[in-house]
């Protein structure tokens, strides 16, 4: 993609559908009168006196509790300086975003007018009653320290500096566990620290809080190591002077254990790690370029334990496992202050959850067999489930042991319960899709390729690395529509009716014919068929020249499902296919099954389903917990369309007694814990959070995913096929570019998977 086309991406997607990220939604309810009259006149007026007796009761009667201001006057903004105000408020926004899709956090962006340290500390302090604490955003040093350290001071709420603690937080942990691979003590080794910024002074500081020696330090800014006998330090520098007579970073990787980049790119050389100690520890966090390339580091070094501030190496020392939790749990004990207490603690907990065994859900994210704690796994990934569940906990235990808390916690099982159900456990689900997709793209057929919306999708996917493409169509068609997208990558374009495709299509016609001629295809009819984009698209998945396809966007789904079924076939051992969909809600990923095929399954039909959907949780990272949908709740009803459910469960109990499914069970009782718990403590879902719910029939499933899907914007990815012998998959007619996307990476983790079970058996 050209950079100028990147340009306008950003720019379609900040400006389309509505201007910026981040909106107001309410939480209460305002449908009527009394509605409105309870949420402001007359009826607000009772919660503002009894604030007013009790200031401590704004926690109670409003959200502030859960709202974090990201303040920032734009003077650093990441990559790009001094860039005022105005311009920083599309990065404030991200930040809102991040906070609250990692945490459950209501972030609301605030940009100051002002580079005047006391205009900026006064006007934070007038508006902070209304926020449960004060994120610090892209303030250039040394004004930063200053600004936080004042608020920290002055105000009675958590504050904290991302730039400077985030970035401190998370590389620390990584070096504790560096340092624990290496044999190395922190107190002995000698670190190099290149920049001397906001970050770097934060960075330097919390690894002397951990037992680095300030003589062992040797920190550089722009102009050099940053020397005692210097007359011109600023109070932060003359904290790490050293006493040593150097000059250069070449004089001060001389030797050293440690090397902390937090400055411009490609500043060490080979030669320059080379003369590390043995078993180097190097973070390389310049952005979006290291100070040292990854592989040229790596190729240098056999023994470098290295980490970047980049998602496509190993070890991202990415702030986003930090900020979202630490203030996360300094809202929930509310805290009056970020103390050091709570942020070593965040570093302990970090570090701790590195060396737990790694959920399959992360692993198969990410494209690993197994993520285990050595030299490429020394800090959680970005997508772990679990740092919801552990940094909170521990950064308030913190904050209530160093006597900062006005709230304390009395039940953490219940607590981590509550983080577990808030966003931060639950809305990854298509990053975790793309980012595994794109750890080992397959090639897919996209059978429609001559309608826009299509190639957008073809172009999208190929762009970010999903899927490597293959279109069929018209190819003057197709290479008109790649003209208006600015699509100018080279893929491959095949016209299935073209006479370039003659001998192809002459191959897959005489294999169509000898799988179907006794089931009423003549060799004429095969080479016909041949010819359609669906049937030539199927066979070159079925021969391996491709390993998926999707079509389905212009025709409806009968017709699509047809080809694929006469060409593909079911899987051995598979009695019926069947289709299943993710929505993505509110209270997590919901599977649901059977969406688009089998119209009355029979219990027999309805156990396979079930089993077949299971498996498609577990290729995709879930813990398939399965309610088995009716009616009627165990046994209510004797009517035969109960019965076939509780046969269909008697079936699954005997033959697949791992899995965690039950039914028959309505579907409020399915899906709301609490009321299942007390009425069927005896099922095998009590306890469990329901995460996929098998449908009696067809209309059931089907009006279910639409409903959820329209009335509750619930984002769909599918329908995804089951049962099938190839990775092909069909699309709802009219299916959005978006959903397209979704699909493709389904499709290229369906071909992964099969990938997968193909070498296992093969090395049997």
């Amino acid at each position: 993609m050209s950079e100028e086309k990147k340009r306008r991406e950003a720019l379609i997607y900040h400006a389309k559908p509505q201007p910026g990220k981040i909106k107001i939604v309410p939480t209460k309810p305002y449908a009527t009168q009394r509605d409105l009259a309870l949420a402001y006149s007359p009826g607000v007026a009772e919660p503002c006196l009894e604030i007013e007796k009790d200031p401590e009761n704004v926690y109670k009667y409003t959200a502030k509790g859960n709202i974090v201001a990201i303040i920032s006057n734009g003077t650093a903004v990441l990559g790009l300086g001094d860039i005022g105000p105005e311009a920083s408020k599309p990065v404030m926004e991200g930040k809102s975003l991040l906070f609250k899709i990692f945490a459950d956090i209501d972030g609301i962006d605030i940009e100051l007018d002002t580079k005047d340290v006391d205009k900026f500390v006064e006007t934070v302090k007038i508006i902070s009653p209304t926020f449960g604490g004060i994120n610090l955003e892209d303030i250039k040093a040394p004004e930063a320290f200053e600004i936080e350290r004042r608020l920290k001071e002055e105000l009675d709420i958590p504050v904290m500096h991302d730039d400077q603690h985030g970035t401190a937080i998370i590389s620390a942990a990584a070096l504790l566990n560096a340092l624990q691979i290496a044999g190395k003590k922190i107190d002995e080794v000698q670190i190099v620290v290149s920049g001397a910024g906001a970050a770097a002074i934060s960075c330097t500081r919390l690894y002397r809080a951990f037992g680095a020696l300030g003589k062992n330090i040797v920190m550089l800014d722009s102009k050099g190591v940053i020397r005692a006998d210097s007359e011109t330090l600023s109070p932060e520098k003359k904290e790490f002077a050293t006493q040593r007579k150097i000059d250069t970073l070449e004089e001060a990787l001389k030797g050293a254990d440690v090397f902390i980049g937090l400055s411009i790119a490609n500043i060490v050389s080979p030669e320059m790690l080379n003369s590390m100690a043995k078993d180097p520890i190097v973070f390389a966090m310049a952005n979006p370029n290291p100070e040292i390339d990854y592989q040229l580091a790596c190729k240098t070094r056999e023994d470098i334990i290295m980490a970047t501030g980049r998602s496509d190496h190993p070890n991202q020392v990415n702030n986003v496992l930090g900020f979202p939790f630490i203030f996360r749990g300094a809202l929930d004990v509310r805290a009056t202050k970020i103390n050091e207490e709570m942020k070593m603690a965040a570093v302990k907990a970090l570090s701790e959850l590195t060396k737990q065994p790694v959920p399959e859900q992360v692993n198969i994210a990410y494209g690993e067999t197994r993520l285990t704690f050595g030299k490429d796994y020394i800090i959680p990934k970005p997508f772990d489930p679990r740092l919801i569940a552990e940094i909170p906990p521990a950064v308030a235990k913190a904050a209530m042991d160093s006597g900062v808390a006005k709230a304390p916690i009395d039940d953490w099982n219940r607590y981590r319960e509550e983080l577990l159900k808030r966003s931060g456990d639950d809305n990854k689900v298509m990053r975790l899709l793309m980012n595994r997709a794109k750890n080992n793209p397959k090639r897919i057929v996209f059978a429609e390729a001559n309608h826009l919306d299509v190639l957008k999708a073809a172009q999208i996917a190929f762009e970010e690395g999903i899927a490597i493409p293959i279109l069929l169509g018209n190819k003057g068609i197709i290479n008109k529509l790649k003209q208006e997208l600015e699509f100018d990558e080279d893929v491959t374009i095949i016209d299935p009716k073209s006479d370039e495709s003659e001998e192809k299509r002459l191959k897959y016609s005489r294999k169509f014919y000898e799988a179907r001629k006794r089931n009423g295809i003549t060799m004429y009819g095969a080479a016909t068929k041949m010819r359609e984009r669906n049937y030539y698209g199927a066979m070159m998945v079925l021969e391996g020249d491709a390993d998926g396809m999707i079509s389905g966007h212009s025709r409806a789904y009968a017709n699509v499902v047809r080809p694929i079924f006469e060409v593909i076939g079911r899987a051995n051992n598979v009695s019926k296919a069947a289709t299943a969909h993710i929505m993505i809600t509110e209270r997590g990923p919901l599977l649901l099954a059977d969406t688009s095929i089998n119209i009355d399954p029979n219990a027999e039909e309805l156990a396979e389903i079930s089993s077949m959907t299971a498996n498609l949780g577990i290729a995709f990272g879930f813990d398939p917990v399965m309610a088995m949908l009716s009616y009627s709740n165990f046994g209510s009803s004797s009517h035969p369309h109960a019965k076939k459910v509780r046969d269909a469960i008697k079936i699954l109990h005997s033959t697949h007694p791992q899995l965690v499914v039950d039914g028959e069970i309505q579907t409020d009782f399915a899906l709301n814990k609490k009321l299942r718990q007390t009425q069927f403590p005896f099922s095998k879902l009590a306890g469990n959070k329901v995460n996929t719910l098998i449908f009696p029939n067809l209309e059931a499933a089907n009006i279910t995913y639409k409903l959820l899907k329209e009335l509750h914007a619930a984002e769909s990815i599918g329908p995804i096929m089951l049962g099938l012998r190839k990775a092909v998959h069909v699309l709802q007619l009219g299916a959005s570019v978006d959903e397209m996307v979704n699909m493709t990476a389904v499709a290229v983790i369906d071909a992964q998977e099969r990938e997968k079970r193909r070498k296992a058996k093969m090395s049997q």
